[in-house]
């Protein structure tokens, strides 16, 4: 196991703080609840570097919904993120291992992550929305209108796993075979994946379920992690032959700040090569969660944001020292119509767009707005023509990946502030996208 950063095919390197580039008045310290732990740096796998801060675009079954790899390539993504739980159950683990990982048998050539399945643990488990869309513990009621409890399903779904201390049995929303996970079978299922960065396996938890139940995941989580590291630490001797894949674990412990904390110290002192920041929360306790968490994580170690894309929840997760972020939403508003401008998301299928023969907008150096218009991506939409997904998609994974290589060039250069306020001041004010 990479202990300590000595393995020659993934590092950490760290760059710049950004305390160390501006000045920070005391005014802006107090309005972030704490300091500024925004930074730079370089994660080096074996399939190239990744500048961070980085937004790295999701490709659930090894494709990014609608849109070529070299498409991603070309828009400037630096990594891809794949989902073990859907490959695990299409084509499955011996495909990609045969084919010589995922990055080979999608044509990627640069660096990949899968993730554990551990989401899937919750969303079938429970049916609940993305974790940052829910509501409050208090406005949320069950069926008989009591306040949902820890074994509580979303209203009209049905429960398709089941968790143990062992592991998962769950239920492929595909043709209804059972199937079980545990923290070895994910570390497995990964390893022949191939990815350069995997996470541990891990139970999230809803906002919903107790504090009595989010103490007994978060255990859970713990020993689960033990278990992926030795796991892991098996099968890459065993793996010799392949490259080295790096080990993330995965912070949980909902909106508690002691479990948060403790989460932080007890997987810190394991030998990670990195950590996820996931779990139960609300979007307005964002920055004060990571901050929780980048406070205990080591420093030299990278930090990834799990699922967040919005540009202000981007933006505080950089402020509090997140070194990568994933997100399916860039592509999936894409396929709704909902493209980004610097003055906020606009949606193609209004009828003002029939007949404007400007690109989304001006100034824009993805491929579409060089070579197409409003007028003819609200055609396409209109007729429920496919190639109106890839357009908007490649746009939108643009304008995000951009957005955060822009923030990175802005801490190296010392006007982060600067950039920032301009940017959201831009895309969350009052008037509406020309």
């Amino acid at each position: 196991m990479n202990t300590d950063f000595s393995n020659p095919t993934f590092s950490f390197e760290l760059g710049e703080r950004l305390a160390e580039r501006e000045q920070i008045s005391a005014e802006r310290t107090a309005a972030n609840g704490g300091e500024f732990r925004g930074r730079t740096g370089v994660i080096h796998t074996p399939h190239g570097d990744i500048q961070t801060p980085a937004f790295t675009p999701v490709g659930t079954k090894a494709t990014v919904k609608a849109v070529l790899p070299e498409a991603m390539k070309e828009l400037g993504s630096q990594a891809l993120l794949a989902n073990a739980y859907h490959l695990y159950l299409q084509p499955g683990p011996d495909v990609l291992d045969t084919a010589g990982g995922l990055g080979r048998f999608m044509n990627w050539s640069g660096p990949t992550f899968t993730d554990s399945g551990g989401f899937q643990v919750m969303s079938l488990g429970s049916g609940f929305k993305k974790v940052i869309d829910m509501g409050t513990v208090e406005q949320a009621r069950g069926v008989d209108g009591r306040p949902l409890g820890d074994d509580d399903v979303a209203r009209g779904r049905e429960r398709m796993a089941h968790v143990d201390d062992d592991g998962v049995n769950f239920k492929s929303h595909i043709n209804g075979s059972m199937h079980r996970f545990t923290p070895e079978v994910s570390m497995q299922v990964q390893h022949k994946i191939g990815a350069d960065i995997m996470f541990a396996f891990d139970e999230l938890t809803t906002l919903y379920n107790s504090r009595r139940y989010q103490e007994k995941a978060l255990e859970r989580t713990r020993l689960w992690a033990l278990r992926c590291i030795a796991e892991h630490e098996r099968l890459t001797v065993e793996r010799s032959d392949k490259p080295y894949q790096a080990l993330f674990g995965v912070i949980q412990g909902a909106q508690y700040e002691d479990l948060r904390r403790q989460a932080c110290r007890d997987l810190g002192a394991m030998p990670f090569d990195g950590f996820g920041i996931g779990g139960a929360l609300e979007k307005e306790n964002l920055g004060t969660i990571v901050r929780w968490c980048t406070e205990e994580l080591p420093e030299n170690k990278p930090r990834h944001l799990l699922g967040i894309s919005e540009p202000d929840d981007i933006f505080t997760g950089i402020e509090n020292g997140v070194d990568t972020f994933d997100c399916v939403s860039p592509t999936r508003v894409a396929r709704n119509s909902a493209v980004y401008t610097p003055d906020g998301r606009m949606n193609l299928t209004n009828a003002r767009f029939k007949t404007d023969f400007r690109p989304i907008f001006e100034g824009c150096d993805c491929y579409t707005c060089g070579h197409y218009t409003r007028a003819y991506l609200h055609h396409l939409f209109k007729a429920e023509e496919r190639l109106s997904a890839t357009l908007a998609s490649i746009h939108n994974e643009r304008f995000i990946v951009k957005m955060v290589d822009d923030a990175r060039e802005a801490i190296n250069q010392g006007d982060y502030f600067a950039y920032r306020d301009e940017f959201l001041g831009n895309y969350y004010s009052d008037r509406r996208p020309e």
